[in-house]
């Protein structure tokens, strides 16, 4: 049976209803059916396409519009979420959506459910007014953001593109908060670039040394030369670029074997002092300098992203407004933090992302006060209503 849906005006009835959705990537968990059922009683035309690719597990998205004409806002999010780990770690079930002393808590409270509810419940009160939004609002949701990132936005964004739909600008519900409701509006994130490199040498019995190659030292010699230096000092748009080594593996359970490969992968978050391949021609610079007579290889992964920064003035113009009316402070510009699907979005419209508090995401006992779901709600109401006032004269 088809459990009935909560009240459209209440981000808190929403939220609990989403977090009851056991949607860890890549399960669709019925989250996305709830915001197709909520979507359609809000007068939304939906549609859930299903995409897939080898190797991958398909995914359910949901592309939902309300309006023929422009200017067209679309609001982008998730509703898959991360494992929640060992469930007896949590003071509450992860998906029960529970309430207690005005904090809900669940996996996806604050990335990124919550602010799903706080958008739906917006359009929900905009609707019981009977405000009529002149132009067009759209609803991009995948169920792939936490994962692989294949079968997600990537591929809904270009089915959109060739069903003839057209953005003038988009917002992300990403939890961009760092400790208060109305502290920072994302309008840029540096880019992703992970790699491998590889040293060779030759196996061989470690008491007899001389008949063998290790890589390891050579390895951490190399490893070494990727972080001596810093990759830059950072600039008023973005912090630093870091480097950072995530793992050294030799793949060798044996004492008494030298092996004959070692493999040092690294995560780099770069800035606009970078392209992927300036990075690449720096990486192998470096490598080339430290490893005089070591057989080593450099592997860069993909998917990988450039850094962006979103310039649409009047955008985070209309959305800082609307912030400052409701929290009564006018949020930070920030570029901080890892990657979301702005990356993609950024390629059709500007973008930029508003949310919750981040500080539990994926954390065990991930919550989010009611307070800060109503204060969510009524900015993306009064931005509603000053962007297409805006935008429509």
């Amino acid at each position: 049976m088809t459990a009935s849906l909560p009240l459209l005006d209440d981000p808190v009835a929403i939220a609990r209803a989403l977090l009851a959705c056991p949607s860890v990537t890549p399960a669709e968990g019925g989250a996305i059916d709830l915001v197709a059922r909520i979507a359609a009683v809000l007068g939304f035309a939906v549609e859930r396409p299903v995409f897939s690719e080898a190797g991958t597990p398909d995914i359910e998205n949901l592309f939902a519009r309300r309006g023929a004409h422009g200017p067209h806002l679309v609001f982008a999010g998730h509703t898959d979420v991360v494992p929640p780990g060992d469930p007896a770690r949590w003071t509450h079930d992860p998906f029960a959506g529970h309430l207690e002393s005005g904090i809900l808590y669940g996996r996806g409270a604050v990335d990124m459910k919550g602010a799903i509810a706080c958008f739906l419940a917006a359009l929900g009160r905009l609707a019981a007014k009977g405000v009529d939004l002149p132009g067009s609002v759209s609803l991009l949701i995948t169920g792939d953001e936490e994962g692989p990132s294949i079968n997600g936005t990537v591929k809904l964004l270009k089915w959109a593109a060739e069903h003839g739909q057209r953005f003038d600008a988009a917002v992300v519900g990403e939890p961009t908060n760092p400790e208060t409701i109305g502290d920072a509006i994302k309008v840029g994130r540096r880019g992703s670039l992970s790699g491998t490199v590889t040293v060779t040498g030759r196996q061989g019995h470690v008491a007899y040394p001389h008949l063998a190659d290790n890589p390891i030292p050579k390895a951490m010699r190399l490893a070494e030369a990727l972080i001596a230096t810093p990759l830059d000092a950072g600039n008023d748009r973005f912090q630093p670029s870091n480097l950072e080594l995530v793992s050294f593996d030799v793949g060798n359970p044996s004492w008494n074997v030298v092996p004959r490969e070692a493999r040092v992968r690294f995560n780099i978050r770069f800035n606009d002092e970078w392209s992927r391949a300036t990075l690449d021609a720096e990486l192998r610079r470096r490598l080339a300098a430290a490893g005089d007579g070591v057989d080593w290889t450099l592997t860069l992964e993909s998917p990988s992203s450039d850094s962006f920064l979103t310039r649409d003035e009047a955008l985070i113009g209309t959305l800082s407004d609307a912030v400052e009316s409701v929290v009564g402070r006018r949020p930070v510009p920030s570029t901080n933090g890892g990657t979301s699907d702005a990356r993609f979005i950024k390629d059709y419209c500007p973008v930029v992302e508003f949310g919750l508090v981040g500080q539990t995401m994926h954390q065990v006992d991930e919550r989010v006060p009611v307070a800060d779901l109503e204060l969510l709600t009524r900015v993306w109401e009064a931005f509603l209503a000053r962007w297409f006032e805006g935008a429509a004269r």
